[in-house]
């Protein structure tokens, strides 16, 4: 920097901590995208919950249970919970037809929609009124064969079975593939009524929410094989 003393020109050395402000900015930034990374998750979270406490069941051309964990045939702890709740809606009158759906992961004998049909008949559902989509290995390419069903047989709406924290996640990709769709999860899961394992699908839930906003929700969070463990 230079100063004038008198006739001369003097250069003299700038001050120190000119570089602070940068400092400054950088931390205020980061702070900036913490809290706002925070509040994102924490709406998200609020949202995950209200609407798995929301029943909205209503006259539907379809109910559609999604897939979860299966052993040789036999529905695990979740997707008993959520065959039992879709089961009950159908005897109850919500819809004629009730879709299956999940395929199955290597080394399994069978798929989550056969699992799940052969459950249901069990139950009391008339086969003629179960349709399958047996390929999907995530809630993403589940609901995409569903959509196929819906274009199939001429459906447009149904009530979306599946644990509370997964039912925005679902109604989200419902919605955006052309099915009108209300949510009306079970209440007896065990993915939601142990606090650790809640703890987990929550977080998993965002995570799979965040994925499939920003358009890569086949590659993150979004594996059937971390759902199938809940």
């Amino acid at each position: 920097m230079l100063v004038r003393i008198g006739s001369q020109v003097q250069e003299v050395s700038r001050p120190v901590g000119r570089g602070r402000p940068v400092l400054q900015t950088t931390a205020l930034l980061i702070a900036g995208i913490a809290i706002g990374g925070a509040a994102l998750v924490t709406w998200m979270a609020v949202e995950i919950s209200a609407q798995g406490d929301r029943d909205e069941q209503r006259p539907a051309d379809a109910i559609v249970v999604l897939g979860a964990a299966q052993f040789n045939g036999t529905p695990g702890g979740v997707f008993k919970a959520r065959l039992q709740h879709a089961v009950d809606l159908y005897h109850e009158g919500v819809a004629p037809y009730l879709i299956v759906t999940g395929g199955k992961l290597p080394g399994d004998r069978t798929t989550e929609a056969a699992t799940a049909r052969i459950w249901a008949i069990a139950h009391g559902v008339p086969a003629d009124a179960i349709l399958g989509e047996n390929e999907g290995r995530s809630t993403l390419e589940s609901l995409e064969g569903v959509a196929a069903l819906f274009r199939e047989h001429k459906l447009s709406s149904a009530v979306f079975v599946s644990d509370e924290t997964h039912m925005l996640r679902v109604l989200r990709m419902a919605t955006d593939l052309g099915i009108v769709g209300w949510g009306s999860p079970t209440r007896t899961s065990p993915t939601d009524r142990e606090t650790a394992r809640r703890t987990q699908a929550m977080v998993h839930e965002i995570g799979g929410l965040l994925a499939y906003y920003v358009g890569v929700g086949r590659l993150l969070g979004d594996a059937s094989t971390v759902e199938s463990q809940q």
